[in-house]
């Protein structure tokens, strides 16, 4: 399977939609596709054959047919000319051979990095606990989202904060993946970050951990019209859609009038369970297409399966990234709801992992995606439908109060909750209307 041609609809479940590097020991993308299809033995001892493999997987799969207008076959030719004595001196050539299509998002790992990617049947995590990004035009290392109780979120890391070292190693010039290896490490031990936040700069220390990973928590609160569910979505890892299934089931059965469903600070995850998960709120409807470089759309829909047609409010942020926002966009653009908070992170590129033969691995931008009105948000993201821009003395109350989050003190959740009352007063209203004999 490793050599074939793309697919995307055979090959959608091993996609994977985040916006970034995780500085943790396992990030979510699905067993499928990951194991090894051919003897190690076979590459330590032919690093060429190693090389050539990650050639013919971007020749084939990568996104952009012109690769960043760089004549690929000349790449190969030169890349196989080299003498390599050790399969360090390959990893060294793939790195450069990748770096020419200039795509953050497409990256070779060694074993030790590939191994770190997958998620374990536990559903643990070993690291601090947040997402990075590099920028395309500063190559600054960015946090586009730390992850709930993780030792990055506890010590208040907040999404667009830039790393500016780490343990004291600048990471001015340093690649994204090294900064990564950097940030992780055991159990227990410690990593200092340096970071730039507007103009503070400080210093975060912070204890790695094993993290258990439940991407959605949910509760009653009260509301203007009666009882509404608040579900906050974490991340779209494998355990999302089955949690946020049993979280709406669960509100439904509570006779709640509405939801809101928060995901700020999400940085996305898998594209299945982005899908799995719209299908949950809408009953008809385009979700998201995907385009790859030939053209071919994918065109995923719901599949008249909602768990709910009640009023829909949905918080996001600058850290709701790629599954995040084929969600939003998703809902937003069936009309199914209200988008409340700040433009989302702008990730409109999906990327296949592929195992190698020596247990290293590859990550490929192999497609673009775009919401059901055929907007591409890539580098842009996605405006709300109603801007609520929190101020660093709020964001600074947020981060050290954890509780205020998805209540009445956190300014953006209490407007989510005024334009869903607006939106439930329309559907009763209606309701009403259809209910009434005609004369």
């Amino acid at each position: 399977m490793l050599l074939e041609p793309y697919n995307m609809t055979l090959a959608k479940r091993g996609l994977i939609l985040g916006a970034t590097a995780l500085a943790v020991a396992a990030v979510t993308v699905t067993g499928a596709g990951l194991h090894l299809s051919q003897s190690k033995a076979f590459f330590q001892e032919s690093p060429k054959e190693l090389i050539d493999e990650v050639w013919q997987l971007i020749d084939r799969n990568f996104v952009d047919a012109t690769f960043n207008h760089v004549d690929w076959e000349a790449v190969r030719t030169e890349y196989l000319e080299r003498d390599y004595t050790n399969q360090e001196e390959a990893y060294v050539a793939v790195r450069e051979m990748l770096g020419k299509l200039e795509d953050p998002y497409t990256r070779f790992m060694d074993p030790e990095e590939f191994r770190s990617m997958q998620i374990d049947t536990s559903g643990e995590l070993t690291g601090v606990g947040i997402q990075i990004s590099q920028d395309d035009e500063t190559k600054e290392i960015v946090v586009v989202a730390p992850i709930e109780d993780t030792p990055a979120f506890d010590a208040g890391i907040r999404p667009q904060d830039v790393i500016l070292a780490i343990d004291g190693e600048p990471t001015e010039g340093m690649e994204l993946n090294d900064a990564v290896s950097k940030i992780r490490g055991v159990e227990g031990s410690e990593v200092t970050l340096t970071i730039r936040r507007g103009t503070q700069e400080l210093e975060v220390p912070l204890v790695r951990a094993r993290i258990e990973i439940h991407p959605v928590r949910y509760d009653v609160q009260a509301g203007p019209n009666g009882q509404v569910g608040y579900i906050r979505l974490n991340q779209f890892s494998a355990n999302a859609a089955e949690e946020m299934s049993a979280a709406i089931e669960d509100l439904e059965s509570q006779g709640v009038t509405g939801y809101i469903l928060d995901l700020r600070s999400n940085p996305g995850g898998l594209l299945y369970s982005s899908i799995d998960i719209a299908r949950m709120w809408l009953d008809t409807g385009i979700i998201v297409s995907t385009v790859n470089r030939q053209g071919v759309v994918d065109e995923e829909t719901a599949n008249d399966r909602a768990l709910t047609d009640k009023p829909l409010v949905v918080l996001v942020d600058g850290g709701s990234a790629s599954a995040s926002e084929i969600l939003s966009g998703a809902l937003r653009d069936n009309e199914r709801a209200v988008l409340v908070g700040t433009r989302t992170f702008g990730k409109g590129l999906v990327q296949s992992v592929r195992s190698l033969g020596d247990g290293s691995g590859v990550a490929i931008t192999v497609a673009k995606y775009l919401t059901p009105n055929g907007t591409d948000i890539n580098k842009h993201g996605i405006d709300p439908d109603i801007s609520v821009e929190l101020t660093d003395e709020q964001r600074e109350e947020l981060s050290t109060n954890r509780d205020a989050i998805g209540t009445e003190a956190d300014p953006q959740f209490a407007e989510a909750l005024r334009a869903l009352s607006v939106e439930i007063q329309e559907a009763q209203a209606e309701a009403n209307v259809t209910s009434t004999p005609g004369n």
